[in-house]
């Protein structure tokens, strides 16, 4: 099959390049939403900067779309619910201009120290006004870095160089990684009395947009600057203006607004005010490094691999990238376990974490969504990805719930999921030894001890002699061999459970067969 790719922004020839040793590929810069909304079902990926606005109407005629990539960092251009409620992978490209970024940001922050932009100005237009343009050293100041990301790192290492003192807010913060660089690690509360400079570098989300607004900048030092070369809505201008007029404010570096370009923003007038017309991202070697990365996630997840930045899926900080990913996969097999071996209409799926699996925080999410996949995969036959699972789970009035705890049933760490039913109720839990070594340790209330994959039977009987020798013997005329058996009890004589691990699939009259012999309550194959 040849997939279709659709460029509608200016990407770097490198880039476009890597697309058409794979894809069919055009680019068509420059089209108004109508004209997008017409083409778009041709295609299998979508690639953008800053300029295509990738709207719920885009996505929704976007029959074939499986990615959307964004050759940069933010990405609020894209419609991530919509996006998400149809399963498209959107990715973006936040390593390729982090020096970039960084370097401008340094820039930025140098010229609004010494007033070069406006000393340059008065040069240009014939006066010699030196007094006029009196500035500040940046050795000593206090660096107050808010978002501690790439480019934070990166700044903070150079700002380190200039002897200047580095604290950093980021509610993701690694503290090891931020002492190994020198950077004090503070709330917001106590980064803005602090610092001399303010420099942000986080997206634009709800839980950032006008994070500097009047009631922030009160707090804040006397004479104060600030720069964004992040996102434009992260500072509520019409505020800062304010503080400026003041004199609480000394001076902003403004590489991004709320509004581009910024037409009627009254923020540019101030002669305290130094802009550059979104210049972060660019010089040529970061826009090379964004289109190249963006490519090649698009070819990966055309594929069926995964693209490396997804960002409409849950956060998990780089550090806990490699401990969660065995979880992940083992919370996946249990769910596709489990969903074989209910019966009913799913009302409720809960989660838990309990022991070491508890320390993740808040990247449980994204191995709730792995587990929701795992789960869902089975009805839906391939329609669900991590990135559209809770909403498909919820769209069909399902009740998702995640808990953590503190308990581990003996285990350093086990994870439950329980799914109840209009008929039942069924769980199964697992614990992680080692990245390699994954088990299944608990269906409902009977210990096991499992490898999670393969083909396996699964029955409830009665502990009385000859029905595990009758179950063999039927497995065994259909021509499946036994690979493995674990019995679970917890009273002798009352109900038990059999997982045979098999090496092939039974069929199905011998799953009948086997429910009709005297003693076993259900029987279960499936394939994990």
């Amino acid at each position: 099959m040849t997939f279709k790719v659709l460029v509608s922004d200016a990407l770097a020839d490198e880039g476009v390049d890597i697309l058409r040793e794979y894809c069919d590929v055009d680019v068509k810069t420059g089209l108004p939403e109508e004209e997008l909304v017409g083409i778009i079902g041709e295609y299998d990926g979508l690639l953008v900067r800053s300029g295509t606005q990738v709207t719920p109407a885009v996505i929704e005629a976007a029959d074939r779309l499986k990615f959307i990539g964004r050759a940069g960092a933010g990405v609020d251009n894209i419609n991530l619910e919509a996006a998400t409620k149809r399963g498209i992978i959107v990715a973006n490209a936040p390593s390729g201009n982090t020096l970039a970024a960084c370097e401008h940001t340094l820039a930025m922050m140098m010229s609004l120290a010494r007033n070069i932009p406006q000393a340059t100005a008065s040069v240009k237009a014939g006066e010699w006004k030196r007094s006029k343009f009196m500035g500040v050293e940046l050795n000593e100041k206090t660096l107050g870095i808010v978002g501690f990301g790439r480019i934070g790192q990166e700044l903070a290492q150079r700002a380190n160089a200039l002897r200047m003192r580095c604290i950093a807010y980021d509610p993701y913060i690694n503290a090891d990684r931020a002492k190994q660089l020198g950077v004090e690690v503070c709330t917001l509360a106590e980064l803005f009395p602090q610092a001399d400079f303010i420099t942000v570098h986080t997206p634009l989300v709800k839980e950032t947009r006008h994070m500097i607004n009047k009631d922030t900048l009160a707090t804040m030092k006397d004479g104060v600057r600030i720069i964004n070369c992040a996102r434009g809505g992260i500072i509520d201008e019409d505020a800062l203006y304010d503080a400026i007029v003041a004199g609480k404010v000394a001076g902003a570096a403004l590489d991004v607004f709320e509004e581009e370009p910024p037409k009627d923003a009254k923020i540019v007038t101030l002669e305290q005010v130094i802009t550059t017309p979104h210049l972060g991202a660019s010089t040529v070697e970061a826009q090379q490094n964004v289109a190249v990365s963006v490519a090649k996630q698009c070819i990966e997840v055309l594929e069926g691999g995964s693209a490396k930045f997804v960002v409409n899926v849950p956060m998990v900080p780089p550090d806990q990238k490699e401990r969660i990913e065995p979880y992940a996969k083992l919370a996946e097999k249990m769910g596709k376990l489990l969903m074989q071996l209910i019966e009913g209409r799913i009302s409720t799926i809960e989660i838990e974490y309990g022991g070491k699996a508890a320390e993740f925080g808040q990247s449980t999410k994204y191995i709730t969504r792995v587990a929701l996949k795992g789960l869902l995969d089975q009805i839906l036959q391939g329609g669900v990805n991590i990135v559209n699972a809770e909403f498909e789970a919820t769209s069909r009035g399902i009740k998702v719930s995640e808990s953590i705890t503190e308990e581990s049933k003996g285990f350093t760490n086990i994870m439950t999921i329980r799914v109840t039913t209009d008929t039942m109720s069924e769980s199964v839990s697992g614990n992680v030894s080692s990245a390699d070594k994954l088990r299944i340790v608990a269906i409902g209330e009977y210990m096991t001890d499992m490898t999670p994959g393969g083909d396996v039977v699964i029955s409830r009987h009665q502990d009385v002699p000859g029905v595990i020798g009758q179950f063999a013997t039927i497995i065994g005329r259909h021509g499946v061999n036994i690979a493995g058996m674990q019995v679970g009890r917890n009273q002798p004589g009352q109900q038990a459970i059999m997982v045979l691990n098999v090496d092939a699939p039974v069929p199905q009259e011998a799953m009948d067969e086997i429910l009709t012999i005297e003693g076993v309550f259900t029987a279960k194959y499936a394939s994990i």
